[in-house]
């Protein structure tokens, strides 16, 4: 085995022990916040709600969770976006039990005024829910993207998606009934007055409310239907009011924190800083491929080269860079960092070691794509419905970098011998025979062709061979040769001696 792969397996042992320990949650120290008991900070949630958001919700909120006596508002303009990203985040700001949590849909210039499918998720995870005039929340039904578009994700899926964003209601006391109609289309919303106050309430507990009103002393009358069943429940900001869901509806961040009773001044916005979009970029599933397509050509190159050098820096960069921007997304431990690493070794084993290509080779591939899925995601065996969702589009982002890889090395092979760097390295004159070289003189083709002798060396293919007491170096027509099997030199050509096992 060459020399430079130990020195490539130790780096590569120290980065990933590095990734383990430090767990790099000081890379984005030019965003630290100088954080003060009484404030009031601002968070963004804009946008498509997905991985990128994530990792800088992340960074924000764990500079925030230590402290008492502060507001965290989650400043939400959202269609939507991915589900296991919207779960991440609800847990993120269920972390925030020392603070409460306000989420407030806005209505500035630049928003569009609603909080709709994941951004509905999100608004019951927080303590509070604040809404400008004119905006709205709702449909919150998850869907699957497919070949020909999106479609309405399976009873499997709604189910989980309406248990969890009623479980996050009844936890921060909103009506489970409002929060699992904008889920589940099936539902059907009354309006119902208690004492003259309306509420909302599914048809198929009108009983169970009204008998529970009686035995309380209550007034209760059954009002109008505001939602039938077959469509998803969407409420305006004063609807939200008016049921009692919301806790009021101020005109900016501005006015809310005056009815919070914050001075204006006591406002700390909290942004996206360069290093949070820098990795959302390379956390993109375009650039994962690219880097594991890169990843992959530099391993390649470098294991089958003398030394170690430039191409093994770049395998370790960019296998390394992955690993970070999934760290900081929480999803990688220790499994897949070993996976991966054992992954590596048995690549190299197949290489170097065992002879032909098979089970080392092809288990090795296998454990570098598995460990590479699973630093994206947070299971390793799917439960729900989106969750294999998550699992398939990982494998194709992987197996996209994989097939890049072989495009690469196709591409590399017919360009680099025909570029100009190319050929100053290498040496491009034939000595033919025809304009006078010569190295061997013809008895020495008589000599041996024809001959039988042992194998002192494996031949993969190149080896020696031992013929009348002389050893010689020659080659394998191609087939892998075991060391003391018999073998007959079957061509000659200049100075290469042709052999087969007999």
């Amino acid at each position: 085995m060459k020399k430079g792969i130990f020195s490539l397996l130790f780096i590569v042992f120290i980065d990933l022990i590095f990734l383990l320990i430090f767990n790099f949650k000081d890379i984005n120290a030019d965003n630290k916040l100088s954080l003060t008991r009484g404030k009031i900070y601002v968070v963004p949630i804009h946008g498509k709600i997905d991985r990128k958001l994530v990792i800088f919700l992340k960074r924000s909120i764990e500079k925030i969770e230590n402290q008492k006596g502060n507001v965290v508002v989650f400043d939400i303009d959202t269609f939507g976006g991915r589900v296991d990203s919207a779960l991440e985040i609800t847990t993120l700001i269920g972390s925030l039990d020392q603070s409460t949590t306000i989420a407030y849909v806005n209505a500035g210039a630049a928003s569009r005024g609603v909080s709709w499918s994941a951004g509905a998720l999100i608004s019951f995870s927080c303590n509070k829910i604040y809404m400008a005039p004119g905006t709205s929340i709702g449909a919150a039904a998850p869907v699957t993207i497919t070949q020909s578009g999106m479609e309405a994700a399976s009873e499997k899926v709604v189910s989980a998606v309406r248990a969890q964003i009623a479980a996050l209601a009844e936890k921060n006391g909103y009506p489970p009934d409002v929060a699992k109609a904008m889920v589940d289309k099936d539902i059907e919303l009354k309006e119902v007055l208690i004492d003259g106050k309306p509420f909302l309430i599914s048809s198929d507990r009108i009983e169970e409310v009204k008998r529970k009103a009686e035995e309380e002393g209550k007034r209760i009358e059954i009002g109008r239907t505001v939602l039938k069943a077959g469509k998803l429940l969407t409420l305006t900001a004063n609807q939200m009011e008016k049921y009692g869901i919301s806790s009021g509806t101020p005109k900016s961040i501005e006015d809310l924190a005056e009815q919070l009773g914050f001075k204006r001044n006591s406002i700390v916005y909290i942004n996206q800083s360069s290093a949070d979009r820098i990795v959302g970029f390379i956390a993109s599933p375009a650039v994962i491929a690219l880097l594991i397509a890169i990843g992959l050509v530099s391993l390649y190159i470098e294991i089958t080269t003398p030394g170690f050098g430039i191409p093994g820096t770049i395998a370790i960069i960019a296998f390394a860079t992955i690993f970070i921007a999934n760290t900081l997304l929480g999803t990688v431990n220790s499994i897949e960092l070993l996976l991966f690493l054992i992954g590596v070794i048995l690549l190299i084993l197949e290489i170097f070691v065992i002879p032909g290509f098979g089970i080392a080779g092809i288990s090795g591939i296998i454990l570098i794509v598995v460990s590479l899925v699973f630093s994206m995601q947070r299971f390793v065996i799917p439960s729900f419905g989106w969750q294999r969702d998550i699992i398939i589009r990982n494998f194709l982002t992987v197996g996209v970098g994989v097939i890049s890889s072989f495009v690469i090395f196709g591409i590399l092979s017919f360009i680099i011998p025909k570029s100009k760097i190319f050929s100053k390295l290498a040496l491009t004159m034939e000595q033919k025979k025809e304009i006078g070289y010569t190295v061997q003189p013809d008895e020495f083709a008589n000599r041996y062709l024809g001959k039988r002798g042992i194998a002192v060396t494996n031949l993969r293919p190149a080896g020696k061979v031992k013929i009348d007491g002389e050893v010689i170096d020659v080659e394998s027509d191609g087939e892998f040769v075991e060391k003391e099997s018999e073998v007959e030199v079957i061509e000659i050509s200049s100075n290469k001696i042709v052999v087969r096992k007999c």
